[in-house]
């Protein structure tokens, strides 16, 4: 399992109240919690759902470079 999958599952799970218990911070508790005053706060549930794609999408970057970088295969 990738590190993003499992950042991915671990905030679905916490979202539908799997994982960690309060008050220990999550991303997906945040947005859970986020959910109920989304209408006059809408920045509660912004910044920890672009945490989580802001940081999938950087491990995901990291990962790529890495691999271009190390495989003997891609070189010329």
């Amino acid at each position: 399992m990738s590190v993003a999958k499992a950042i991915l599952s671990a905030s679905s799970l916490s979202f539908i109240g799997l994982g960690v218990q309060q008050p220990i911070p999550e991303w997906g508790a945040m947005l859970s919690v986020g959910r109920t005053y989304i209408r006059d706060y809408p920045w509660i549930i912004t910044f920890p759902g672009l945490a989580i794609m802001i940081t999938i999408y950087g491990i995901n970057l990291f990962g790529d470079g890495l691999r271009d970088a190390l495989d003997p295969r891609l070189k010329h």
